[in-house]
């Protein structure tokens, strides 16, 4: 192991309790113990992923948030004895690998529920309601500190939760915490002060309204989380170690409005000097560890980083409360292990913090100490399989009540949490099969296969592999995605799989194979506008063709939007042009992603016509009709056309030929990956 790692593999306690490492898995919405969306039970995906990491290195593993009360059903969860008899036999053997394990336990949401767009109805309605509370209490999931706007449901105000509902759910904290201790449980986290959930909702003066004595003054605003820790400590005892989850700075201007990196602004939420104090004083009341990064749901890519925000985006902060503390804090937010093992050697953290990266490769730790970082497949910070819910004007969240239900999936590594669906089957037969096309589907499936025994051969029409995904990885911001791309030529070159470069396919009865896997992507679609013979294809632009000064996009999709901040990080001056009400439609876009680039947007005042149209491209100038029917012509030394892709297939689907990717339905990274596992499984 390099030595600049070795910090990060020294020990140290919480309370007591000694941690082999100072690796923390951090916890993650979807990988509870006890279940996410569905009644209470003993988690046994959740507990063989994280059996599978304790055996691989990770100090410190927190489950993702079990809620006090079922969401579905409303059971609470110190009821569910047989879920914590199976936690005390699991514990047993989790304990043999040298972890510990944290259970973390939530207060709830609040506001910042992401209530899918089909329960808004429940929300608005008391009556409503009350028909779908034996199976959903959409209410009282939305409850908060005092009646505020929803993060999600546009125009509708949450209720004000009950002082008889605080005191349940701190008897609830107690009694939970009780029985994780017997039933072997290291320590519980306090869900959380963090994220402006429902207890950092009680915090914050912007959304804590409220007359009595949970509102008001710093200390009745600290109120429920001082009264939680205390009461755990009274059934658990002051040795049985109790974290929370912790935001150092809200990051927050306003109601659906966050602040981004370098910008000046007046912090509505929790700035640093009341977070120095607060820290304090939640030590002082009894917590033995803060796990922290930055943020709320205003601000969500602090504590749900994408791409574009800044590696060790937290550190900062998280380094100043460090200061005051007494106790131990984690820092998660794109952690990098050389960044957190030199802080950790300065005393300025105390562990890393990571959560998706165990998500993408659940081995990472163990490669780390073997010196194989190449080996790493990298998390690209997409969202796209472990938290995919999407928030667009006029939609709550819009993404699926499947993904809802089963979050902290992987878009590029099927295996995580998904109850075994895609293990690597040896094939009962081995066959010789051709994949045409080298991108990232066709790598895939070729990958997938050969794991499975089959003999592959990918045809791949240019002189390097990677496809598409090439140019998509061009912008600066996307280093991640380009070591997406070196992993997976790496694995080609490991498996030994035979690659014919510079070999175009135009007719499958040219190739001799037992099974063909078409991985032949997309291609762009055309406006019919006049003019568009002017215009410049995303992919041209990425792959690298020169533009101007003055850039036009057509286009407000992702790309279109990724197109545009790649522009302005360069020094350009982009304008979007988008036909729909909203930049980002999509609802498979986390808001993490999609809230960092509106807001960039408006921060740099980058100019967004929404509800246009284009009528022409001409020479320097494009002519759009604006959504109130005004004719507009703006300068434009080059127009970018982002307006989306059609499949191109090389041949249709038959018993012997398979279709992957692109090629098959345009889509994001996930339905590529997924895909080409699940055709490389079947064969």
């Amino acid at each position: 192991m390099d030595k600049k790692f070795e910090p990060l593999f020294t020990p140290w306690k919480i309370g007591n309790v000694e941690i082999k490492n100072r690796i923390v898995l951090c916890p993650m919405g979807g990988t509870s113990l006890f279940g996410w969306m569905e009644p209470h039970h003993f988690d046994k995906d959740a507990a063989d992923f994280f059996m599978d990491l304790a055996k691989n290195n990770v100090g410190l593993i927190i489950p993702g948030i079990a809620p006090l009360k079922n969401l579905i059903g409303g059971q609470w969860l110190y009821k569910s004895k047989k879920s914590f008899k199976k936690l005390k036999e699991y514990m047993e053997d989790f304990h043999k690998t040298g972890a510990k394990l944290f259970v973390q336990l939530t207060a709830g949401f609040g506001r910042s529920f992401s209530i899918p767009n089909a329960l808004v109805p429940m929300l608005k309605h008391k009556t409503l309601n009350s028909l779908i509370k034996p199976i959903i209490d959409v209410q009282y999931l939305c409850a908060s500190p005092s009646k505020l706007p929803s993060r999600w449901a546009e125009g509708v105000l949450t209720r004000e939760i009950t002082k008889k509902e605080i005191a349940k759910m701190i008897d609830a904290f107690a009694k939970t915490a009780k029985m994780c201790k017997d039933a072997g449980v290291d320590g519980v986290e306090v869900h959380a002060v963090h994220e402006g959930y429902l207890l950092d909702q009680f915090t914050t003066e912007y959304t804590n309204l409220r007359k009595d004595e949970y509102g008001g003054s710093f200390e009745n605003r600290y109120r429920f989380p001082v009264e939680i820790v205390k009461a755990i400590k009274d059934v658990c005892g002051k040795d049985f170690p109790v974290s929370l989850r912790y935001s150092v700075v809200s990051k927050t201007k306003g109601f659906y409005q966050g602040a981004l990196p370098g910008e000046e602004f007046t912090e509505v939420g929790r700035d640093m000097e009341e977070s120095l104090k607060a820290a304090k004083y939640l030590q002082d009341a009894g917590y033995d560890m803060f796990d922290a990064d930055n943020g709320t749901y205003d601000a969500w890519y602090w504590a749900h980083p994408p791409a574009y925000m800044p590696k060790n985006c937290n550190l900062q902060e998280v380094k100043e409360v460090k200061k005051v503390l007494d106790i131990p804090i984690v820092c998660a937010g794109r952690m990098e292990p050389d960044t957190a093992a030199k802080a950790i050697k300065d005393n300025e953290i105390d562990a890393m913090g990571v959560a998706r990266q165990f998500l993408t490769d659940h081995h990472w730790v163990t490669k780390l100490m073997e010196d194989r970082l190449e080996d790493i497949m990298p998390c690209i910070c997409c969202h796209n399989g472990c938290f995919p819910i999407s928030h667009y004007k006029g939609v709550a969240n819009a993404g699926s009540m499947n993904d809802t239900k089963h979050m902290s999936r992987c878009a590029i590594n099927p295996l995580t949490m998904q109850n075994h669906k895609f293990d690597i089957v040896p094939a009962k037969k081995v066959k010789n099969i051709a994949v045409i096309g080298g991108g990232i589907g066709g790598m895939e499936s070729a990958r997938i296969a050969t794991l499975r025994g089959h003999k592959v051969t990918i045809y791949e029409k240019t002189d390097k592999l990677g496809g598409v995904f090439i140019a998509a990885a061009a912008p600066d911001f996307k280093e991640k995605d380009k070591l997406l791309i070196d992993w997976y030529r790496r694995q080609i070159k490991t498996l030994n799989i035979d690659v014919k470069f510079n070999s175009e396919i135009r007719d499958i009865s040219q190739v001799k194979a037992d099974e063909i896997i078409i991985a032949t992507g997309a291609l762009p679609k055309k406006l019919q506008i006049k003019g568009i013979e002017k215009s410049i294809e995303a992919i041209e632009y990425l792959n690298g063709k020169q533009v101007g000064q003055n850039i036009v996009v057509i286009g407000g999709g992702l790309s279109g939007c990724e197109i545009a901040y790649d522009l302005f990080l360069k020094g350009k001056n982009p304008t979007i042009i988008e036909a729909k009400n909203d930049l980002m439609i999509s609802n498979t876009l986390c808001l993490a992603n999609s809230s960092y680039l509106r807001d960039y947007f408006k921060y740099k005042k980058v100019p967004v016509y929404l509800e246009s149209k284009v009528l022409e491209i001409k020479d320097n100038k494009i002519i759009i009709e604006d959504k109130n029917k005004n004719v507009i012509e703006l300068n434009a030394d080059n127009v970018i056309t982002a307006i989306g892709y059609n499949p191109s297939p090389l041949a249709k689907a038959s018993k012997h030929v398979h279709i992957v990717g692109d090629a098959l339905s345009v889509g994001n990274l996930r339905t590529v990956v997924w895909r080409a596992w699940e055709i490389a499984e079947k064969i």
